[in-house]
């Protein structure tokens, strides 16, 4: 059977790719995972959620990894493992420096690459960064295009990819997030810590853009958010980056009302999403998670690549000024009217959860013409 060799660096692929991976596995293909470790803590966690165990782990994240280091040390690894593994095609998702380094490793040994999440841009090649960049340049690379929304494919469509090759499915974290929702009650850490029935506000900062004075803004936010409304509980995970939980632990560490934590299993982490009232973060997926499961977010950056979540879904632009979030958050928080109107308007742009049986399903279709057409 041809083998379809899945790489995945981060958490976010990590969690994005496991139906996909599961998918494979329960049509009897032939599925290699690829980890690189450009996380390791976090992409270990991620995968045991989904109970999946790589193949080989490259083990590449070292202290204070520079983008140089992540793309040369990819790219020189993965090589290695492709030269072994032999794939018929290879899968990597989304906009990370493991998705582009893969992708041009895979390029080089002529090897299809399907890219998941295909097609999303922002418009600015620095924001986010380095992701717009990659995105565009793995897509530049691919075979197959497996865009989530209609928006993307018409921003493939634009950059002259192949219409034939290019298929609207849904966001897989949609199919992850409807395969852990529900499935674990409260998280043991909160039974102590967080009084019941409370307003809550979950906060995730983690982009490069984000670190240095735009985190401190997004600080200072949530302590005039809790002066005007003293009742709130804000959760805070926190990025394993020191220069990013250096700012949250000295702006925030001595508030009663903030619970400052490390990374939370992706189950957990659901369970706080959907108990959440208000969910301010500049991640990406999230922003797809919360018009899902219908919950009020602000993304801490002045532009979104997922248009969608702005007008079909249940996000505002919030950029990263102080005084703009705490305008945003209390309307949000206090204007129940406000809150609703925005809640009624989401209609799923992401998909109903059916995305990787729709990938996995186009490849068995090309793996099974392509060997049809080398018996002949």
């Amino acid at each position: 059977m041809s083998t379809i060799c899945c790489i995945i660096g981060t958490r976010p692929e990590a969690i994005k790719m496991a139906p996909v991976i599961l998918k494979l596995k329960e049509c009897g293909l032939s599925c290699f995972v690829l980890a690189t470790g450009q996380h390791t803590d976090l992409l270990t966690q991620a995968l045991r959620t989904f109970n999946i165990t790589p193949d080989r782990d490259l083990s590449i994240m070292r202290e204070r990894q520079s983008l140089d280091y992540i793309t040369s040390a990819v790219l020189t690894k993965a090589g290695e493992a492709l030269d072994d593994v032999k794939p018929k095609v290879v899968l990597v998702h989304g906009d990370t420096t493991t998705t582009f380094a893969s992708a041009l490793a895979s390029f080089y040994r002529k090897i299809p690459v399907g890219h998941v999440e295909a097609g999303l841009r922002s418009g600015n090649l620095y924001l986010p960064f380095p992701e717009e960049a990659n995105r565009i340049m793995v897509d530049k690379l691919a075979t197959f295009w497996f865009a989530p929304t209609e928006i993307a494919k018409n921003n493939l469509l634009k950059e002259g990819c192949d219409p034939s090759r290019i298929w609207v499915t849904g966001n897989t974290v949609v199919d992850a997030l409807m395969m852990v929702k529900g499935l674990k009650g409260e998280p043991e850490f909160l039974k102590e810590k967080l009084p019941p029935h409370v307003p809550l506000l979950l906060v995730t900062v983690h982009r490069r853009e984000s670190w240095g004075k735009p985190l401190e803004s997004v600080c200072e936010a949530l302590i005039e958010i809790l002066k005007s409304f003293p009742r709130l509980w804000i959760i805070i995970p926190m990025h394993k980056n020191p220069l990013v939980r250096e700012i949250w632990q000295r702006y925030l560490s001595d508030i009663p009302n903030v619970i400052l934590c490390d990374a939370l299993e992706y189950d957990d982490f659901v369970w706080i999403m959907n108990r959440s009232t208000l969910i301010l973060t500049d991640s990406g997926g999230i922003q797809e998670e919360a018009a899902t499961l219908k919950k009020p977010v602000l993304i801490l950056r002045d532009v979104t690549e997922r248009p969608e979540a702005l007008s079909e879904g249940t996000a505002l632009l919030a950029g990263r000024e102080s005084s703009k979030i705490v305008e945003l958050a209390l309307r949000v928080l206090l204007d129940d009217d406000f809150r609703e109107r925005l809640l009624s308007k989401s209609s799923s742009p992401f998909g109903e959860g059916r995305a990787a049986e729709t990938i996995v399903d186009i490849l068995m279709q090309y793996l099974n013409a392509n060997e049809h057409c080398l018996g002949e």
